[in-house]
């Protein structure tokens, strides 16, 4: 048929998670790639229920050459066939107002389900549907079908005229609309699939066709993504088995996806990094940077943070991360630098540790002199840096002093002491504001460049991850008031002191707000079961959900939240450093 792609050309067409194969490749990097269409397409994900739980249908892809996917499991699935439109008469309960209404498009919403259910019987054998009184195929009615699959996976018959020739009836009512994802643009081969997810109706073996499959394994969710690698499962095809896997049984996965109403479509960015070019979604720390430094979406950003790299995030802007990565840290300390201009002059802000290395990336980044350097707050993996970088170019320091000792680096004095709401020329002629942001630390400032609607937050806001808050340097009420400050302000962009650059800071800084409150809900709840209790007994209790490795650094945190408590007189603490809840309880 030739609406259908070349058969013996298996890379011209989805596998698995349909367009899994075209998630990544090995096509070397060409820039301003021209953007191809993307093709329909169609998988679906195949569960059954055992005595061991949930498993759920991989396929392994037979090996071919030039195939990034070869040898990859993957769910059943390929491209959307015309006719696939022409079985929109042998489908019951389901027609094509209703499907393409679920898939929020005007038409050929029954296509997809169609494809779904064609590719997998084309690829395992198993058939959703049954015969035209509404009754369950018996196993000789299937082994008849299949006896034709060859023909239908050459084209020589399409999944209509079987149906009609067997007095069959497809059931797409049994497939669950799931996710929505679409190939990167920088890959050559795209593909727009849509996945389905169903029980194997009435417990049909599985029989691949040996063509495009080679194997077939059942697997708990949990095990194929514990040997992902191994198993070179894809994008699409991890992020539904992580799906799959916060799921108690397959009746509550086919439950929870048939109550599902906004499916967002799902476009990754193709990135660099160690693991070679890899496509990045959404809920993936570079996300948003990568729509920075690669607009275009060619592939050439990174989602690594590589220590001495340059990176340059907007005109003018650079970034440059120190090689201190640890607990604390994240992927290390980030060091922006801003200017260039006609000058070529340059600004720093938070030199980072006290690492000559470091120190000399930066001035490798800084094609010209380095006039100023910003510190956001001084503790010691982001000012002890300042001193040498200005033994280096003589350039002026600005921020605050230390107003505690303990972990502060009291050694850096800057020349000029900032105040919230002061402003400073920077050698390019653009303007830094400062804007005052305590709680994690008392002399913690943010640092607004305006023209680029970008704030650079230090430690006040962390990608991936909360702050200390450390008393009495640190002090919670303080931080959820700084934090409302900086929701306040008309940024686009956040620029952490660790980790990638974030957009939508409103929306983040709700989320890190909501957390604190959270977490302070569950201070009072720990105090009303186990208190009077002292720091180290509430811990475990309070941060449940946290690695016991990290609750000697979590109880910082915790006495922050439980002083919050006691200003807001919901809370006291005894001589024998014993804290209990002063709130009614039910029982009162």
């Amino acid at each position: 048929m030739a609406d259908r792609p070349d058969r013996t050309d298996r890379t011209d067409r989805p596998a698995s998670a349909s367009a899994d194969a075209a998630y990544t490749s090995q096509t070397p990097h060409v820039p301003h790639m021209p953007q191809t269409a993307s093709r329909m397409a169609a998988s679906l994900v195949v569960l059954r229920e055992r005595a061991s739980g949930m498993e759920v249908l991989l396929l392994r892809r037979a090996v071919r050459a030039n195939d990034f996917s070869s040898d990859a499991y993957v769910f059943p699935g390929g491209v959307v066939d015309a006719g696939d439109r022409r079985a929109h008469g042998v489908c019951d309960d389901l027609d094509d107002a209703t499907a393409s209404a679920r898939l929020r498009i005007p038409e050929g919403g029954l296509d997809y389900y169609v494809a779904a259910i064609r590719e997998c019987f084309e690829e395992t054998g198993v058939l959703f549907a049954q015969d035209v009184a509404g009754t369950a195929l018996d196993p000789q009615r299937l082994d008849a079908l299949r006896a034709q699959r060859e023909a239908l996976h050459d084209g020589t018959i399409d999944i209509a005229s079987l149906c009609q020739s067997s007095n069959v009836r497809l059931a797409p009512r049994h497939l669950h609309y799931l996710s929505h994802w679409v190939t990167p643009l920088a890959l050559p081969k795209r593909f727009d699939t849509r996945f389905f997810l169903a029980m194997l109706p009435s417990d049909q073996p599985v029989d691949v066709d040996r063509i495009e499959t080679a194997a077939h394994r059942w697997m708990r969710p949990q095990y194929a993504l514990t040997h992902a690698d191994q198993l070179r499962l894809l994008p699409p095809t991890r992020k539904l088995l992580a799906w799959l896997d916060g799921m108690d049984s397959a009746a509550q996965a086919i439950a929870t996806a048939s109550a599902l109403r906004e499916i967002p479509r799902i476009q990754p960015r193709l990135a660099q990094g160690k693991r070679g070019r890899w496509p990045i979604t959404p809920d993936e720390p570079a996300w948003a940077e990568l729509s920075l430094v690669d607009p275009a979406e060619q592939g050439t950003g990174s989602y690594d943070i590589e220590p001495g790299r340059i990176v340059t995030l907007m005109p003018g802007v650079l970034r440059v991360s120190a090689s201190n990565p640890g607990m604390m840290t994240g992927p290390g300390t980030n060091t922006y630098l801003i200017g260039g201009g006609p000058q070529n002059a340059w600004a720093v802000i938070d030199p980072g540790p006290d690492d000559a290395a470091h120190i000399d990336a930066i001035l490798r980044a800084a094609t010209g002199a380095v006039r100023q350097i910003f510190v956001t707050h001084t503790h010691r993996d982001h000012s002890p840096g300042a001193r040498l970088l200005k033994e280096k170019t003589g350039a002026t320091t600005y921020g605050m002093a230390a107003l505690h000792d303990e972990g502060q680096d009291t050694s850096f004095v800057p020349d000029v002491t900032l105040a919230d709401g002061d402003e400073v020329t920077l050698p390019d002629g653009r303007r830094l504001r400062a804007i005052h942001t305590p709680g994690h630390a008392a002399n913690h400032l943010c640092y607004g460049l305006n023209e680029a609607s970008l704030v650079f937050t230090g430690d006040h806001v962390m990608q991936g991850s909360t702050v200390v808050i450390n008393p009495p340097d640190g002090h919670m009420a303080t931080y959820l008031a700084s934090l409302e400050k900086l929701a306040a302000l008309d940024a686009r962009w956040l620029a952490p002191g660790h980790g990638f650059v974030m957009d939508r800071p409103a929306q983040r800084i709700a989320r890190l707000i909501a957390h604190r409150l959270a977490r302070e809900a569950s201070t009072l709840a720990a105090l009303r079961q186990v208190g009077p209790a002292s720091i180290e007994t509430l811990t475990p209790v309070v941060y449940a959900d946290v690695p016991a490795a990290r609750h000697a650094v979590a109880k910082r945190s915790l006495r922050a939240h439980l002083e919050k408590l006691a200003e807001d007189g919901r809370a006291a603490v005894s001589s024998d450093g014993r804290w209990r809840s002063l709130e009614a309880t039910d029982a009162a």
